[in-house]
């Protein structure tokens, strides 16, 4: 329920759960069940982008901003615009990218690497980590007036261990991503052992055992 009520929103969500409770499914429904639906969903993980990276793939940048920039290229947000941006592990942002992405948020403009010209973007941003972000900003790693503003709306996701009722609805979605439109039903023998298993993996071992069924039967769980 709160997951769709979110969705109805433009606010900035902070989604926050351990690696692989399934993070980004949720930012996904939140975009596909959003007026923006028809628009670009754009994810990038923060913490795979080397340090020096980070502020061009995210901002962009112009023709002779560093060496190499030999023509202008835009960065995430512009790829976002109208649509939803989803930031994974934003706790891993550095310290210079997290002033610059604060300003975003509260300017709604982009500045790309190497221009002073401001461009304006309608992009809802969601983002999502699994580090203690209190205890990061505790240690001067995370600054907190970003933090408030990335968190308007908080979704926390515990293990799938503890959402047992998410389990088979979550099976239903992969099968579907997998086959559109012609996703085979799961059988009640399958269903009684998704349902009785614990998932230590949690979203992303789910998924990858639908995946694995299917394959192996070439039709479904």
């Amino acid at each position: 329920i709160r997951i769709g009520k979110a969705a109805l929103s433009d606010a900035t969500i902070l989604i926050l759960g351990d690696t692989g409770t399934g993070k980004e499914v949720v930012a996904r429904a939140i975009h596909e069940n959003s007026s923006r639906r028809d628009r670009p969903f754009v994810a990038v993980n923060c913490g795979a982008l080397p340090e020096n990276l980070v502020e061009s793939e995210l901002f962009g940048y112009v023709r002779g901003a560093f060496t190499g920039a030999d023509s202008d290229r835009q960065g995430r947000f512009e790829a976002a615009d109208g649509g939803t941006l989803f930031l994974d592990e934003v706790g891993e942002l550095p310290p210079a990218a997290q002033v610059k992405l604060l300003r975003v948020l509260d300017s709604h403009t982009i500045e790309r690497l190497g221009s002073i010209k401001s461009t304006e973007l309608d992009v809802r941003v969601v983002a999502a980590t699994n580090r203690d972000l209190s205890q990061a900003i505790a240690q001067g790693q995370f600054r907190d007036d970003l933090y408030y503003r990335l968190a308007v709306i908080q979704i926390h996701l515990p293990p799938l261990c503890q959402r047992p009722d998410d389990v088979l609805p979550l099976a239903r979605h992969f099968l579907w991503q997998l086959a559109p439109g012609a996703a085979p039903p799961i059988s009640q023998e399958a269903a009684e052992v998704l349902t009785k298993y614990t998932w230590p993996g949690n979203v992303r071992e789910l998924r990858n055992a639908v995946e694995h069924a299917r394959t192996l039967s070439g039709n479904g769980p």
